[in-house]
Protein backbone atom coordinates (compact mmCIF):
# COMPACT_ATOMS: atom_id res chain seq x y z
CA UNK A 1 0.00 0.00 0.00
CA UNK A 2 3.19 2.71 0.82
CA UNK A 3 3.97 2.33 -3.23
CA UNK A 4 0.10 3.63 -3.79
CA UNK A 5 0.16 6.06 -0.90
CA UNK A 6 3.04 7.63 -2.30
CA UNK A 7 2.04 7.88 -5.79
CA UNK A 8 -1.55 9.22 -4.32
CA UNK A 9 0.44 12.34 -2.39
CA UNK A 10 2.74 13.08 -5.53
CA UNK A 11 -0.05 14.00 -8.02
CA UNK A 12 -1.08 16.25 -5.37
CA UNK A 13 2.11 17.76 -4.71
CA UNK A 14 3.45 20.72 -7.23
CA UNK A 15 7.14 21.43 -5.62
CA UNK A 16 9.93 19.57 -7.42
CA UNK A 17 11.68 19.17 -4.53
CA UNK A 18 9.44 17.68 -2.34
CA UNK A 19 8.30 15.52 -4.87
CA UNK A 20 11.84 13.66 -6.08
CA UNK A 21 12.01 13.56 -2.29
CA UNK A 22 8.80 11.55 -2.23
CA UNK A 23 9.64 9.54 -5.64
CA UNK A 24 12.89 8.26 -3.88
CA UNK A 25 11.14 6.88 -1.18
CA UNK A 26 8.55 5.39 -3.50
CA UNK A 27 11.21 4.18 -5.08
CA UNK A 28 12.55 2.38 -1.75
CA UNK A 29 9.43 0.82 -0.76
CA UNK A 30 9.26 -1.02 -5.02
CA UNK A 31 12.57 -1.98 -3.64
CA UNK A 32 11.72 -3.27 -0.54
CA UNK A 33 8.79 -5.02 -2.12
CA UNK A 34 10.33 -6.85 -4.65
CA UNK A 35 12.71 -8.11 -2.17
CA UNK A 36 9.83 -9.50 0.12
CA UNK A 37 8.34 -10.86 -2.80
CA UNK A 38 11.99 -12.72 -3.18
CA UNK A 39 12.06 -14.09 -0.05
CA UNK A 40 8.43 -15.64 -0.22
CA UNK A 41 9.23 -17.12 -3.28
CA UNK A 42 12.41 -18.82 -1.63
CA UNK A 43 10.09 -20.27 1.22
CA UNK A 44 8.03 -21.57 -1.16
CA UNK A 45 4.97 -18.95 -1.03
CA UNK A 46 3.23 -16.97 -3.22
CA UNK A 47 3.30 -12.94 -2.72
CA UNK A 48 0.24 -10.66 -3.11
CA UNK A 49 0.51 -8.17 -5.68
CA UNK A 50 -2.67 -6.07 -5.38
CA UNK A 51 -3.34 -3.51 -2.50
CA UNK A 52 -6.49 -4.67 -0.26
CA UNK A 53 -10.03 -3.14 -1.63
CA UNK A 54 -10.40 -1.06 1.29
CA UNK A 55 -6.95 0.53 1.75
CA UNK A 56 -7.29 1.76 -2.20
CA UNK A 57 -10.70 2.79 -1.14
CA UNK A 58 -9.65 5.19 1.93
CA UNK A 59 -7.18 6.56 -0.79
CA UNK A 60 -9.48 7.49 -3.35
CA UNK A 61 -11.73 9.40 -0.61
CA UNK A 62 -8.95 11.07 1.09
CA UNK A 63 -8.11 12.13 -2.65
CA UNK A 64 -11.45 13.91 -2.89
CA UNK A 65 -10.27 16.86 -0.12
CA UNK A 66 -7.40 18.81 -1.67
CA UNK A 67 -4.58 19.64 0.98
CA UNK A 68 -2.30 21.93 1.61
CA UNK A 69 1.46 20.29 1.27
CA UNK A 70 1.80 20.17 5.12
CA UNK A 71 -1.36 17.87 5.03
CA UNK A 72 0.39 15.57 2.40
CA UNK A 73 3.65 15.25 3.84
CA UNK A 74 1.81 14.60 7.35
CA UNK A 75 0.16 12.00 6.48
CA UNK A 76 3.05 10.58 4.27
CA UNK A 77 4.50 10.72 7.82
CA UNK A 78 1.67 8.98 9.47
CA UNK A 79 1.33 5.98 6.81
CA UNK A 80 5.24 5.44 6.98
CA UNK A 81 5.01 5.10 11.25
CA UNK A 82 1.91 3.11 10.91
CA UNK A 83 3.78 1.00 8.36
CA UNK A 84 6.75 0.47 10.36
CA UNK A 85 5.02 -0.62 13.76
CA UNK A 86 3.49 -2.73 11.81
CA UNK A 87 6.60 -4.27 10.55
CA UNK A 88 8.40 -3.97 14.15
CA UNK A 89 6.02 -6.42 15.08
CA UNK A 90 6.26 -8.68 12.34
CA UNK A 91 9.91 -8.55 12.90
CA UNK A 92 9.22 -9.77 16.61
CA UNK A 93 7.18 -12.82 15.68
CA UNK A 94 8.43 -16.35 14.43
CA UNK A 95 10.51 -15.71 11.37
CA UNK A 96 13.34 -17.58 10.04
CA UNK A 97 16.68 -15.75 10.22
CA UNK A 98 17.29 -14.60 6.59
CA UNK A 99 13.42 -13.14 6.91
CA UNK A 100 14.07 -11.48 9.95
CA UNK A 101 17.17 -9.75 8.51
CA UNK A 102 15.65 -8.77 5.52
CA UNK A 103 12.71 -6.82 7.47
CA UNK A 104 15.29 -5.47 10.36
CA UNK A 105 17.27 -3.85 6.67
CA UNK A 106 13.94 -2.75 5.83
CA UNK A 107 13.13 -0.86 8.59
CA UNK A 108 15.86 0.85 9.12
CA UNK A 109 15.32 2.65 5.82
CA UNK A 110 11.82 3.47 6.86
CA UNK A 111 13.37 4.83 9.74
CA UNK A 112 15.51 6.89 7.97
CA UNK A 113 12.25 8.00 5.58
CA UNK A 114 10.24 8.69 8.53
CA UNK A 115 13.31 10.88 9.70
CA UNK A 116 13.25 13.02 5.93
CA UNK A 117 9.22 13.56 6.63
CA UNK A 118 9.57 14.83 9.99
CA UNK A 119 12.06 17.07 8.54
CA UNK A 120 9.94 18.27 5.89
CA UNK A 121 7.28 18.62 8.13
CA UNK A 122 9.42 20.86 10.67
CA UNK A 123 9.92 23.16 7.90
CA UNK A 124 6.83 23.27 6.55
CA UNK A 125 5.73 24.11 9.95
CA UNK A 126 7.15 27.28 9.37
CA UNK A 127 5.91 28.05 6.60
CA UNK A 128 2.20 28.71 4.87
CA UNK A 129 1.28 26.19 3.13
CA UNK A 130 -1.35 26.75 0.33
CA UNK A 131 -3.78 24.20 -1.06
CA UNK A 132 -1.56 22.13 -4.47
CA UNK A 133 -4.09 19.89 -6.06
Amino acid sequence: MAIQSYEHFMEQVEDSTIKKTLQKIQQDHKLHAVKIAEQIQNLGGRPANDPPMMAEFMLTLKSLHKKDLASIIKDAYVGQKRGIEKAEEIVKGDLDQNSKNLLTDILHEDTMHLSILKELMNHLDNNTSTPIH
